[in-house]
Formats: C-alpha cells, sequence, structure tokens
C-alpha cells in the first residue's frame, strides 16, 4: 500500500540514529548555496551538503538506479530542518535525450494526500472544519450510506469508502456541460459515491484515495474555496513552491516528465492517464526542489503547527482498540527520536516517497518517473550513506 512505509528501508532509524552523532560537526561545514542544477531562487535558500557526504549520497543513488534499471530519479536532502541537497539523475525524456534535472516536473501520486491532510489541519486549527463532524453535513452530494462517516475517518483511512480493487466501484452516470467536469473536486465524487462501503466505518483500517477525494470536497466546502486554490494558498505561497500544482493533462506542463514501465524485461513509455479526478488523493505535480522545500516546511512549523502535528502525526486506534499505523494523512511508526512520519506514492508515471524523521529535522525525498522504482530502497541508502563514516 502506498501509504505504509516501505519495509526496505526499516533500517532508517538505525542510519539515522548513526547520522545524528555526527550532525552537529558536519554542519560546521555548511555553505549557504548550493551548486545543483536548478533555478537560482531556489539555491538561495538551500544549504550545502559537505562535498564528501554529498559524494557518498551521490554513489549510493547511483547504485540504486543500476539495480533497479531506472531512467529517471530526483533525490532531495534535509538535515537540522533545511534543505541540504537536492538532485537528478537520468532522463526527463528518454528518447528526446532531455535530462532530468531538478526543475523537471514529476507527479506526487499519492504523496498528494497530505497536502490534503494540511489544508484539513489548518482548518480545524482555525475552527472552520470539525474533524468528528459527520462528512454529509458539508458534502450532501455524497450519499448516506447509513453509517455516520467523519472528517477523521477519511484522513485515516477508516471510512469503509472503496479503494480500486477492494470493492465494487460504481461510478454515478451523467452527462456534463463542462469539458473538464471532474475538475470540481465535489463533481469528481461521481466517480465512486455510488459503491457501497468495503466495511463499517472505524472498523479497520482501509487504505482509499476516493476517501481523499471526498476528502478534498470536504475543505472546499469548509472555506467556500476551490480545492486547488487552497493549496495554493495554504501551502504553495508559504512555502514558496513555484512548480506545485495540478496535473491536468490538458494544460501544456513545461518538462513534465515521461513516464516509464517495465514490461516483460523491456523499459516502455508510460501512458498520459489523466488524475484530474483525483486531485486531493493523487493529484499534483511539482520538481523535486518543492518536494524537498514541502518537507523542510513540514518539519517547520509554517504550515502544520505543533498543536496540529500532535493530533495529525499520531497512530490512530480502530473502533476495537487496535493501534493503527497510521496517523492522519501521514504513515507513523517509532517514538522520541525514532518517530517517522512518511507517505508513499505510485501511480502511472511515477513513483514517490517522503520520509521525515521530526525529532531529528531530519528528511528524504524521492521522485522517478518510473512505475517499477521502489523509493523506498532509494531513501533507506541515502540515509546509510548519510551515517557511513
Amino acid at each position: 500500500m502506498t501509504s505504509v512505509a516501505n519495509l526496505a528501508d526499516s533500517i532508517d532509524r538505525k542510519a539515522i540514529a548513526a547520522l545524528s552523532v555526527r550532525v552537529a560537526f558536519s554542519m560546521l561545514v555548511v555553505a549557504m548555496v548550493v551548486a545543483v542544477a536548478g533555478s537560482s531562487a531556489f539555491a538561495d535558500d538551500i544549504r550545502k551538503l559537505s562535498a564528501a557526504r554529498e559524494k557518498k549520497v551521490d554513489e549510493a543513488v547511483q547504485n540504486q538506479i543500476q539495480q533497479q534499471q531506472l531512467v529517471g530519479v530526483a533525490v532531495g536532502v534535509i538535515q537540522n530542518g533545511k534543505v541540504v541537497m537536492t538532485k537528478a539523475y537520468g532522463f526527463e525524456d528518454r528518447d528526446a535525450k532531455v535530462p532530468l534535472t531538478t526543475d523537471s516536473l514529476i507527479r506526487w501520486a499519492s504523496v498528494s494526500k497530505t497536502l490534503t491532510a494540511v489544508v484539513a489541519a489548518q482548518l480545524a486549527e482555525e475552527k472552520k472544519l470539525d474533524l468528528t463532524a459527520d462528512v454529509r453535513t458539508l458534502v450532501p452530494e455524497f450519499p448516506d450510506k447509513g453509517e455516520l462517516i467523519t472528517v477523521r475517518d477519511l484522513l485515516c483511512h477508516q471510512s469503509g469508502i472503496v479503494h480500486y480493487s477492494n470493492g465494487t466501484v460504481t461510478e454515478t452516470q451523467a452527462t456534463y456541460s463542462a469539458e473538464h467536469p471532474f475538475e470540481d473536486v465535489v463533481t469528481a465524487l461521481d466517480k465512486f459515491k455510488e459503491s457501497p462501503l468495503v466495511c463499517k466505518p472505524r472498523e479497520k483500517y482501509s487504505y482509499s484515495t476516493h476517501a481523499y477525494i471526498l476528502l478534498s470536497a470536504v475543505t472546499q466546502r469548509a472555506e467556500q474555496k476551490k480545492f486547488a486554490d487552497e493549496v495554493r494558498l495554504r501551502i504553495s505561497e508559504p512555502l514558496k513552491l513555484t512548480t506545485l500544482q495540478p496535473d491536468y493533462q490538458w494544460q501544456p506542463i513545461p518538462h513534465r516528465a515521461v513516464g516509464y514501465v517495465m514490461k516483460f524485461g523491456r523499459i516502455q513509455k508510460s501512458t498520459d492517464t489523466d488524475v484530474s479526478w483525483k486531485l486531493g488523493g493523487g493529484g499534483f505535480i511539482s520538481s523535486i526542489n518543492d518536494l524537498a522545500l514541502y518537507a523542510e516546511g513540514l518539519l517547520g512549523h509554517q504550515i502544520l503547527s505543533k498543536s496540529s502535528k500532535e493530533i495529525f502525526w499520531q497512530p490512530q486506534t480502530t473502533s476495537d482498540g487496535k493501534v493503527t499505523e497510521m496517523g492522519l494523512g501521514f504513515s507513523v511508526d517509532g517514538k522520541d527520536q525514532q518517530l517517522r512520519v512518511s507517505h508513499n506514492g505510485a501511480q502511472e508515471k511515477s513513483r514517490t516517497r517522503l520520509v521525515m524523521y521530526p525529532n531529528r529535522r531530519s528528511a528524504v525525498v524521492v521522485m522517478s518517473n518510473c512505475e517499477y522504482a521502489d523509493p523506498g530502497k532509494i531513501s533507506t541508502a541515502i540515509y546509510e550513506a548519510l551515517s557511513a563514516e
């Protein structure tokens, strides 16, 4: 499941523990500007990883690229709460020989769900959204399922709403006058709202992208503002994320990376699948620079306050008291210095990973334009490289 930390990087905690011993010394050699491919505006805001450590990270990533036969990969490293490295490898478009750079755009896939959760957290803090409220109070277009479904249930994947293949997905049959009707997150509910629940709410953890489409509709109604604008005003603008945007296929987006799949041992182009209908569940795209700055922003308190983190970065329990590894919008495991907050993404044209150790103010972000990539192995390799002597 894309929301659960990949087992491959379960040793992150060992690597990060070793790394913390050396952080104080390494910061003595921090430079104020890093020479990475990308915009100068971004370079002005980045601090540099030491040359020796950057070389180890570079070698680790290159090794993973070879092992996994990846076309394109971009990574970012955050230490002491600041981005210290971003780098891109391979191709944005292999056939056209266009190199992948730190300005190339790759789909966030399900990491987009964390954006929806952050918007919900801010609205809750502003008393504009009640996490315990029935979602139908704000979005009556979602049919009554005979069970109370709360905003919190959507956030922690305990709503019982169907995902893709774990139950019957029933689309509403309708005719639309708009050219791109599902750009509206409320109309996008037609993709699944007639589907039966796969379980009772709060009965168990059951991952659902559709639940996050409903959540985006809830936040839109709570603020009476277009969901995409909520993300822009509440996240992109405060953090100065210049490339984060909906991946609307009908819009020309410069440097949007071509996606690749592995079929019968051969690397082939993927499809330009429309993801506009699931914006809040997996519809955003950006450069690695912006994903890294987003992770930096999450480690700070600019877009997610300390009090909200105490609520959202807390493992949730089911109705029978079972503790899950899901917080509100983020996968959560470990505690104290080993607290790990993360989210994976997997869809056509991309694989992504955001993994943070908030109490160590450390994070790694990974993006690939290959559907067969394992970003968890790459993040693990990076943490091991950072902790190496």
